[in-house]
């Protein structure tokens, strides 16, 4: 986070686990980094109290993968594991239960 400098952001949302939150806080509160966006948390749903307390933080809930884009690709592979089901053919996206 330091490389980030003074004025650098960081951007998470992928996994809140990618980002040591305690470190995260004490670097927001000293200047180190310019500020966050967040949309995902180390340990959800829980969000840290000095991270809603700072004014150079951008929160929100996860929903990064709420597009057009992702329900259209979405539809587009439930029609065809459908159709794979149904045809006798391997599932395009087959989950393992071992």
């Amino acid at each position: 986070m330091l490389a980030l400098g003074e004025k650098g952001m960081i951007i998470n949302v992928g996994r809140g686990g990618l980002i040591d939150e305690k470190e995260l806080v004490r670097c927001l509160v000293q200047g180190e980094i310019g500020g966050a966006g967040l949309d995902v948390f180390e340990n959800e749903p829980y969000v840290p109290t000095e991270l809603l307390e700072l004014d150079n933080v951008v929160l929100s809930p996860h929903k990064e993968v709420v597009t057009l884009e992702s329900f259209s690709a979405l539809h587009e592979l439930l029609i065809a594991n459908l159709d794979a089901f149904f045809s006798g053919k391997p599932l395009l996206s087959l989950v393992k239960n071992e």
